[in-house]
C-alpha cells in the first residue's frame, strides 16, 4: 500500500487520528530509496498511522493543514538530496531541473526546506506538537557547518529552523523509539541518533567549540570538525555538546544498526511507484524501480564524501535470503520485465566487508582503512557478493543483472583470494555494457586530499576488465568521473590529470564536475579553513573562472592532444 497523501484515504483506511505527518521536499514514491517512504512504513509496521504531505504550497495552508495536527509528531525531510544542492550547480547559479519533482521542473523545493517547512508549521499550527528534522539536509547541518551558498559559517539547522529534535543518520530506529516514547509521556532526550537543545550542559559528553568561535576562527572549525567525524561511528562515538548563544546543542550517540536490524527493515514491501495522485512524470523513479539495497555504510573515506557521518564508516549488510526475498517479491508484480538495474550500496563491493576491530572498538581515527593502501585488517573477500549475485541472476523471472555502481578498483585487486573472480563475473554477466568508474583525480597531491590511493589498482582494474570482456567475447566500454577544482588542485594538478587521461584512456571522461563544498564532509572542511585533514595548509581554488578552466582542462577542450571517443579502447593499461 501507498501511505496517504490525501483526506479520502485517510478515511478509507477508518482512521479518525493521524500519529505522524511526514512532510517532504519530493514527490513522494513508494520505493526503499526514499528516506521518508522507509521511515514512514516503518512507523506504520510497527502500529501508528501515518501520512505524508509532499512538496507542500509554502504560500498558503492548503498542503500543510491537509490532516490537520498529528497525534505525536511531526516528520520534516528536504528530501532525497539537500535543498541547496538541487537547487543550485557548483557555479551558483539556480538548477532548472529535478529528478524528484513531478515533470523535471525545479519549482516545488524551496531553499533551506527544512527551515520554511518548519516555519510553515508554526504559522499554522501554534504550539504544536514537536517538529523533528530528518533526512540528509538536517543531518549533515546538525552542528555548525560551513554553508557554500553564503560562505559563511552557519550554527545547526536546529536552531535555525526552530524545530524540536533532529534525527539523524539512518533514522527507522531512533524514529520508532522517538515514537514511542512520546506515545508513552516518556523521556526522549537519551535516544541515540537524536539531537536536541537544551540550556544547560549535559555530563559525559565532548564539548564542541562555540558557533561564536567555529564562525570567525578557521582553526576552532577545524578542530571542531575533526571531533565530529571521529565520534560518528555508533560503537565508539560519544555525546557532543555545542554552545550556540546562551543555549546548547545536544548530539546524542549514534543509533547502532547490525545486519539483522537491516534485514527487518528491508523486509517491509513497497509499491515501487510514485503515488497515484500525483501528476506529471517523476524522473528518480527510472534509475530505482528496480534496483535493490544490498548494504550500507563505507569505510572508503573520500574526503569528499558524507556517507562516513550520515551513515557511517561500518558496512551493515543484508542478508542473502532478505535480498533474494525482495528479488521474488519484485519479479512477482506485473511490471517487472526482468531485469534488476542495480543492486549494492553505497560502494558497490563492499558488501559484507567488515573489520573485526571496527566491529568492536569502532573505527580508527589514526587511519583510514584504504588509504593510502587497503588496511590489512579490513576483510576484502568478494565471495560473498559472487555468491550473492550468482544465487540472484538463477532467480526465475529474472533475465538480467547488473551490479556496477560504485565499485572500488582497489578493493577488488587486493581480493588475492576472490578478486579477480569478481572482476571476470562482472565482465561476463553484470555489466549493460557501460561500467562507470570514478577515479576522481589523477594528481597525486589531489588524490592525497581526497584520501585515495594513486591510480595504480584503478589501471590493473581496467587492464583485467577488458582482458575478461575480450575473452567473453563482450563489446563494453569503460566512463569514468573526475572531479574538478578540488582542494589542493590548481591549474597545474588539472593538466596532470589531463596527462594521465591522454595516456591511459581513449576517450574523454563523459562526466566531470566541479568541486561543490557540501556540508559535513572534510573536503568542505579543507575548502573553508584552509587546512587539509591533518591540519596543514593546502590550496583552495576559490575563483569560479579557474574553476571552470580545470574541468575545460581534464575534459580536453583546453588540451591540444585528441582523443579517439570511441567507445572501445585501443590502448594497454
Amino acid at each position: 500500500m501507498f501511505l496517504p497523501i490525501s483526506r479520502q484515504e485517510v478515511e478509507k483506511l477508518g482512521w479518525d487520528y493521524i500519529d505522524v505527518i511526514l512532510v517532504s521536499g519530493d514527490a513522494y514514491i513508494d520505493s526503499p530509496f526514499s528516506g521518508i517512504a522507509v521511515i514512514g512504513k516503518y512507523l506504520l509496521k510497527h502500529g501508528f498511522r501515518i501520512a505524508v504531505i509532499s512538496q507542500p504550497d509554502i504560500n498558503s495552508d492548503k498542503d500543510i493543514t491537509l490532516f490537520g495536527e498529528p497525534r505525536l509528531f511531526w516528520g520534516i525531510s528536504a528530501g532525497c538530496v539537500d535543498s541547496m544542492v538541487a537547487n543550485y550547480t557548483s557555479s551558483g547559479k539556480p538548477r532548472k531541473q529535478c529528478d524528484f519533482t513531478p515533470d523535471g521542473i525545479n519549482n516545488k523545493r524551496p531553499d533551506r526546506a527544512s527551515i520554511v517547512y518548519t516555519g510553515l508549521i508554526r504559522r499554522y499550527f501554534k504550539n504544536t506538537k514537536p517538529i523533528v528534522l530528518g533526512g540528509i539536509e538536517a543531518s549533515l547541518r546538525r552542528i555548525a557547518h560551513y554553508d557554500f551558498k553564503t560562505d559563511k559559517v552557519r550554527r545547526s539547522i536546529l536552531f535555525d529552523a526552530k524545530a524540536d529534535y533532529i534525527i539523524y543518520g539512518m533514522g527507522e530506529l531512533p524514529v520508532l523509539e522517538l515514537a514511542n516514547a512520546l506515545k508513552n509521556n516518556e523521556e526522549v532526550n537519551n535516544i541515540n541518533g537524536l539531537c536536541y537543545i537544551s540550556k544547560e550542559k549535559v555530563s559525559d559528553a565532548v564539548e564542541l567549540p562555540s558557533y561564536e568561535e567555529v564562525s570567525v576562527d578557521k582553526k576552532a572549525f577545524y578542530n571542531m570538525f575533526k571531533t565530529f567525524y571521529n565520534n560518528s561511528e555508533a560503537v565508539s562515538g560519544k555525546r557532543l555538546i555545542q554552545k550556540t548563544g546562551d543555549r546548547y546543542l545536544i548530539q546524542n550517540p549514534p543509533a547502532y544498526y547490525d545486519d539483522n536490524i537491516l534485514d527487518e527493515i528491508s523486509d517491509i514491501e513497497y509499491e515501487r511507484a510514485v503515488h497515484p495522485y500525483i501528476q506529471g512524470k517523476v524522473k528518480a523513479i527510472d534509475t530505482i524501480k528496480t534496483s535493490i539495497i544490498s548494504h550500507r555504510g563505507c569505510f572508503g573515506g573520500c574526503s569528499f564524501c558524507a556517507i562516513a557521518v550520515h551513515q557511517g564508516r561500518r558496512v551493515v549488510s543484508r542478508s542473502a535470503a532478505s535480498i533474494e526475498k525482495e528479488v521474488k517479491s519484485m519479479v512477482s508484480k506485473k511490471w517487472f520485465n526482468g531485469t534488476i538495474t542495480d543492486i549494492g550500496g553505497p560502494t558497490g563491493n563492499m558488501y559484507m566487508m567488515k573489520c573485526k576491530k571496527m566491529e568492536k572498538l569502532g573505527a580508527c581515527t589514526h587511519k583510514h582503512c584504504l588509504y593510502p593502501e587497503v588496511c590489512n585488517g579490513m576483510n576484502t573477500n568478494h565471495k560473498p557478493l559472487i555468491n550473492m549475485l550468482e544465487n540472484i541472476s538463477h532467480i526465475n523471472g529474472v533475465k538480467k543483472l547488473f551490479a556496477t555502481s560504485g565499485i572500488r578498483a582497489d578493493l577488488a585487486v587486493n581480493d588475492k583470494e576472490n578478486g579477480k573472480k569478481y572482476i571476470s563475473e562482472i565482465a561476463k554477466r553484470y555489466v549493460s555494457g557501460q561500467l562507470k568508474m570514478a577515479p576522481e583525480s589523477a594528481d597525486v597531491n589531489v588524490l592525497k586530499a581526497m584520501k585515495k590511493p594513486d591510480n595504480s589498482s584503478f589501471l590493473e582494474f581496467c587492464s583485467l576488465y577488458k582482458d575478461y570482456s575480450k575473452k567473453y567475447n563482450k563489446n563494453q566500454y569503460i566512463s569514468c568521473y573526475f572531479i574538478a577544482a578540488h582542494p589542493a588542485e590548481s591549474e597545474k594538478e588539472a593538466r596532470s590529470t589531463r596527462k594521465f587521461i591522454e595516456k591511459y584512456l581513449d576517450f574523454n571522461p563523459e562526466q566531470v564536475q566541479i568541486f561543490t563544498p557540501t556540508p559535513s564532509t572534510w573536503a568542505t572542511c579543507a575548502y573553508y579553513t584552509g587546512l587539509d585533514e591533518e591540519g596543514n595548509k593546502i590550496y583552495v581554488e576559490k575563483s569560479l573562472n579557474k574553476k571552470e578552466k580545470y574541468k575545460s582542462i581534464i575534459m580536453g577542450n583546453n588540451s591540444s592532444s585528441k582523443i579517439n571517443n570511441s567507445k572501445y579502447s585501443k590502448k594497454k593499461y
